[in-house]
């Protein structure tokens, strides 16, 4: 299995629109963030986990020439809004994309995209098999994958473990009944927005606190603020098993 990291920033992406900080005016491109999104690759599967605003450039820049399936961790926008940008893989590939969601991100989906819904279908519309999803194990193809309920303060998203490999974005608490589904995984993906305290998110030492209790033998952070510093220095206070991700990063497991 091959994981590419298609986006590791935060709502905004790096840099944000306007800012003139040290980490928005980087030339380091690992300074460079799109909305998060990951690609996993095995042998007959190709899943995205998320399609956000920046799904079109994430595909063209990844060189992404065949998808069977999205994972949705939760409704925001910056998880959902590229839906649309499934079509060339329909026209291309000839086949409609499995899209798996929970029953309330389906809603959302139906709200933010009542066209691809409709009864009356208008030429060109994204082709989607419709998926329903809960915290109950299911199969891509013949992949297991293994989701799980973290909280984004109040609101219950799903994270994802599919092999060795966990994924979660977004997160602020995670229930010992879900990291004991995680526990044992190789490699972990987990968000680190900033240094502050925040509402809704791990911040860099909750992050890192997390990673140890999971104790996978190696995580990334991703979901990644501007307001947490430039990349190269942040890395350095990490040890050796916790690492920045960073757009464009490959793992192989």
């Amino acid at each position: 299995m091959k994981v590419t990291f298609l986006g590791t920033g935060t709502s905004q992406g790096i840099p944000v629109i306007g800012c003139g900080c040290v980490v928005c005016k980087s030339a380091d491109k690992k300074d460079k963030r799109l909305r998060v999104s990951v690609w996993i690759q095995t042998d007959d599967k190709s899943i995205v986990i998320d399609s956000g605003p920046d799904f079109r450039y994430q595909m063209l820049r990844a060189g992404v020439d065949d998808l069977d399936a999205i994972l949705y961790t939760h409704e925001h926008k910056d998880h959902v809004a590229g839906l649309d940008d499934i079509r060339p893989f329909n026209y291309i590939l000839k086949k409609r994309i499995d899209i798996y969601a929970t029953e309330r991100v389906q809603e959302a989906l139906r709200r933010e995209f009542q066209y691809i819904f409709a009864d009356v279908k208008y030429h060109g519309l994204p082709q989607i098999n419709l998926y329903t999803i809960t915290d109950e194990n299911f199969n891509v193809g013949h992949i297991e994958v293994v989701p799980f309920e973290v909280m984004h303060y109040k609101l219950p998203i799903l994270g994802y473990r599919i092999g060795d490999f966990t994924y979660i974005t977004d997160a602020k608490t995670i229930t010992e009944a879900s990291l004991e589904k995680i526990r044992g995984t190789k490699v972990l993906v987990l968000n680190a927005l900033q240094k502050e305290s925040h509402i809704s998110h791990l911040t860099f030492d909750e992050a890192i606190a997390m990673a140890e209790k999971v104790g996978a033998e190696m995580t990334y952070f991703t979901h990644i603020s501007h307001n947490l510093g430039l990349h190269e220095e942040i890395n350095k206070e990490l040890p050796a098993t916790i690492q920045l991700a960073y757009d464009g990063l490959t793992i192989d497991l």
